[in-house]
C-alpha cells in the first residue's frame, strides 16, 4: 500500500517538479544576461571572459532542453541525465575556459572531451527543438571538413584531424563561442526580455487599443487594426510564432466576427506578425545582429530597412482595404472603438521604454544588449508605477517575463551554437572562400540566377528556424557569395534575412501561417497560400533593393525620390491585380493587366545603375489606361443596374 501511494505520488508531482526546475532556470538564464549586459561581474572586481558567459548560458539552455516532461520513468531518466551532462560539461568548459585556450593546439584530452560531448548534446537539442534539417546540415559540413581534403576544384578543403577539429569547435573563438552565441546570449536575450516585460506591462493591450481608435471606423477595420498592432508588437518581440499568440488571439477573432474569410483573417495576422521583423527601429533585434557582422552602425542598418518596410506593410495594408470592400465588410461596431484621446491618455507613457532604447543608443552609445536592458527597465517601471487601464504589473508578472525570456531564447542559443560549428568549419578548412566561389560559379556570372539560387537556399534553410537563427545561418552560407560579386554588403544582408524571414509563410512548414490558422479553425495550407499572396512584396522587393539601392536610401536624393515613388505606385497597382478589386470586382484580363502595369513600374535594371526610365512610361501609360478602361466599366455597369432597377 506504501509502494503505491509512493509511485503514485511520484507520478503526481515530477512533472511540477520539473516544471518549477524549468521555470528557475528560465529566470536564471535571464538573470545572467541581465547581469551581464549591466557590466555587474566588472563593478564587482570579477574579471570573466565573454566565452565563459557564453558557456553558462549554453549549459542551463541544454538543461532546459532536456528538462521535460515524459509519460515514462526511462525517458525521465534519460532526459535528467543529458540535462545534468549538458549542464556540468558546459560549467567545467566556463571555469576551465582560460587553461583551455591556452592549452588547445596541443590538443588536451579534457578539451576534446569536452567539445565531443557538448557537439553530440548541442546537436541532439537542436534536434529537438527545430527539428531534423539543420542538424543535417551541420552533419553535412562535418562530413565535408573530414573528406574535403580528398576533392578537387573550389569546394577541396585542408585536410583536418578528428580531434583537431572538435578541439576547435568546442574551445575556439571562431566555433561554438563564437560571434552566433555571442550574439544570441547578450543581444535577443534582452530583446526578448525588453519584449516581454512590455508586453505584461500592458504594451500588447495599449497597441491594439491604439490601431482600434485608430482604423477602427474604417471600412475593414479589424484587419487594418491586426496589421497595425501585430506590427508594432512584432517589431518588438522578434518571435513570430510569440507574436502571434500575443496579439493573434484577439485580432483573428476580431477580424472573423467583422466579416473576413478565417484563413484570410489568419492570413492578415501571420503577415503582418512576420513583417514586424523587418519595421524599424526595433526589427526584432537583428538590426543589431546586422550591424555587429557588417561592423557599421546600427542606424544605418535602420535606415536601409526603412523603404521596404514601408513597401510590405503598404502592400499588406491596400489588399485588407480592397479584400474589405470586395467583400463588403463593414467598420468595427462603433460601440466597441474607445476615444484616442483616452487610449493616448492611458497609454503614452509607453513611449518611455522606447525612447529608452533610442536615447541608450545614439545619445549615451551604449551596446545593444545594455540599451535592451534600458528598455526593459523603462517598461518595468511603467508597468509597476502606471500599468493600462488601471492595471499593474505584479510580482507574478515580473517573475513570467523572466521565465518566458529564459525558455523562449533556447532555440535561438541551440541554433547559434550549429552555426557556430558551421563557421568553424569553414574557417579552419577554408572552406568559407570554396562555397562562395561555388555559389559564385554556379550562378555563372549572373547575378539574377545567383539572387535565385540564393532565395531558394534562404527559404529552404529557414523552414522551422526563429527568424533570428535563420538570419545567423545564412549571414555565414550565403550573404558572403552575394557581396562577392558586388552586391553591397547591407543589401545582401538584409536580401537573406527577408527571403529567409518568409519560410515562416511558405508551404510545405509555415510554422507562422499553420499557427495562426489553428487559431482561426482554418484550412493551414489555404492559409498559407493567402499569405504568400499578401506578403508578396518580401519575395520581390529584396531583388529590387539589391539591383536598385536607392531603395536603401544609397544614392542622389533624385534617383532616391524617383526610384521610392515608383515602388509605391508599382505595389499599389500589383496589389490591386492580386486583389482583384477596383471599385468593383475585377476579371483575370484586368487583374493581369494591373499586375504587368505594377511590374514595370518596378523593374530594375540588372546590369545595375539607374532604373530604367522606359519600362515606368510604359507602365503609366497601361495604368492609366487600365483605370479608364476600369471605370467606364464600373460607370456602365452602374448605369445598367440602375435601370434594371428602375424597370
Amino acid at each position: 500500500m506504501n509502494t503505491e501511494s509512493s509511485t503514485q505520488e511520484v507520478v503526481i508531482h515530477e512533472p511540477t517538479m520539473i516544471s518549477v526546475l524549468r521555470n528557475g532556470l528560465g529566470v536564471l538564464i535571464a538573470l545572467a544576461a541581465i547581469a551581464f549586459a549591466a557590466d555587474l561581474f566588472s563593478r564587482l572586481g570579477i574579471a570573466i571572459y565573454t566565452e565563459q558567459y557564453l558557456a553558462v548560458i549554453l549549459g542551463i539552455s541544454l538543461a532546459l532542453v532536456f528538462l521535460k516532461p515524459q509519460s515514462s520513468q526511462l525517458k525521465r531518466s534519460l532526459n535528467g541525465l543529458l540535462a545534468l551532462l549538458g549542464l556540468i560539461t558546459s560549467l567545467y568548459l566556463a571555469v576551465q575556459y582560460p587553461d583551455l585556450v591556452e592549452r588547445q593546439l596541443d590538443l588536451p584530452l579534457d578539451a576534446l572531451a569536452v567539445s565531443a560531448i557538448l557537439f553530440v548534446l548541442v546537436l541532439e537539442g537542436l534536434r529537438r527543438v527545430v527539428g531534423l534539417t539543420l542538424v543535417i546540415v551541420v552533419m553535412l559540413f562535418m562530413v565535408f571538413a573530414l573528406l574535403g581534403s580528398h576533392l578537387s576544384g573550389p569546394l577541396q578543403t585542408r585536410d583536418i584531424d578528428l580531434d583537431r577539429l572538435f578541439v576547435y569547435l568546442g574551445v575556439d573563438t571562431n566555433g561554438m563561442l563564437g560571434l552566433t552565441l555571442n550574439v544570441a546570449a547578450t543581444i535577443v536575450i534582452g530583446f526578448i526580455l525588453f519584449g516581454q516585460l512590455l508586453l505584461r506591462s500592458g504594451g500588447a493591450d495599449f497597441f491594439n487599443d491604439i490601431a482600434l481608435a485608430l482604423m477602427g471606423r474604417s471600412k475593414g477595420g479589424s484587419g487594418k487594426i491586426a496589421t497595425i498592432a501585430s506590427a508594432l508588437f512584432g517589431s518588438i518581440s522578434g518571435v513570430v510564432v510569440s507574436n502571434i499568440v500575443a496579439t493573434g488571439v484577439v485580432t483573428i477573432r476580431m477580424m472573423k466576427k467583422g466579416g473576413f474569410k478565417p484563413h484570410t483573417a489568419a492570413a492578415i495576422e501571420t503577415v503582418a506578425s512576420t513583417g514586424g521583423q523587418i519595421m524599424p527601429p526595433v526589427m526584432g533585434a537583428v538590426a543589431f545582429l546586422m550591424a555587429e557582422f557588417l561592423q557599421i552602425g546600427y542606424s544605418e542598418v535602420v535606415i536601409a530597412a526603412l523603404v521596404p518596410a514601408i513597401l510590405y506593410y503598404a502592400a499588406l495594408y491596400i489588399q485588407v482595404d480592397l479584400e474589405a470592400a470586395k467583400e463588403q465588410i463593414k467598420p468595427i461596431d462603433p460601440a466597441l472603438i474607445p476615444s484616442k484621446r483616452k487610449v493616448l491618455q492611458q497609454g503614452w507613457i509607453f513611449i518611455i521604454p522606447f525612447a529608452a532604447v533610442i536615447l541608450a543608443l545614439f545619445s549615451f552609445n551604449q551596446r545593444p544588449e545594455t540599451a535592451a536592458l534600458w528598455g526593459a527597465l523603462g517598461a518595468l517601471i511603467v508597468g509597476v508605477l502606471k500599468g493600462y487601464k488601471g492595471k499593474r504589473m505584479d510580482a507574478k508578472d515580473i517573475l513570467g517575463s523572466l521565465e518566458e525570456t529564459g525558455h523562449s531564447i533556447v532555440d535561438i542559443i541551440m541554433i547559434g551554437a550549429a552555426a557556430g560549428f558551421i563557421i568553424g568549419i569553414l574557417n579552419i578548412t577554408g572552406l568559407g572562400f570554396g562555397l562562395t566561389y561555388f555559389l559564385v560559379e554556379l550562378g555563372q556570372g549572373n547575378l539574377f540566377l545567383l539572387l535565385v539560387i540564393s532565395a531558394v537556399v534562404c527559404i529552404v534553410l529557414g523552414m522551422g528556424m526563429p527568424t533570428v537563427g535563420v538570419y545567423l545561418l545564412l549571414a555565414v552560407l550565403v550573404a558572403p557569395s552575394l557581396i562577392q560579386v558586388g552586391v553591397e554588403p547591407i543589401a545582401a544582408h538584409l536580401f537573406i534575412f527577408y527571403l529567409g524571414m518568409m519560410s515562416m509563410v511558405t508551404p510545405p512548414i509555415a510554422i507562422g501561417a499553420f499557427f495562426a490558422a489553428s487559431i482561426a479553425k482554418a484550412n493551414p495550407m489555404k492559409t498559407a497560400l493567402t499569405s504568400m499572396r499578401l506578403g508578396w512584396t518580401a519575395y520581390i522587393i529584396p531583388f529590387l533593393f539589391v539591383t536598385t539601392p536607392s531603395l536603401l536610401l544609397i544614392g542622389e536624393t533624385s534617383q532616391i525620390v524617383i526610384t521610392v515613388m515608383s515602388a509605391l505606385i508599382g505595389v499599389w497597382a500589383v496589389s490591386v491585380g492580386f486583389a482583384g478589386y477596383f471599385k468593383n470586382k475585377l476579371n483575370l484580363v484586368f487583374r493581369f493587366g494591373f499586375v504587368i502595369a505594377g511590374g514595370l513600374f518596378l523593374l530594375p535594371n540588372l546590369q545595375g545603375g539607374d532604373t530604367p526610365i522606359a519600362p515606368k512610361v510604359a507602365g503609366l501609360a497601361l495604368l492609366a489606361t487600365l483605370l479608364c478602361a476600369t471605370l467606364l466599366v464600373n460607370k456602365a455597369t452602374s448605369q445598367a443596374s440602375s435601370k434594371q432597377t428602375q424597370s
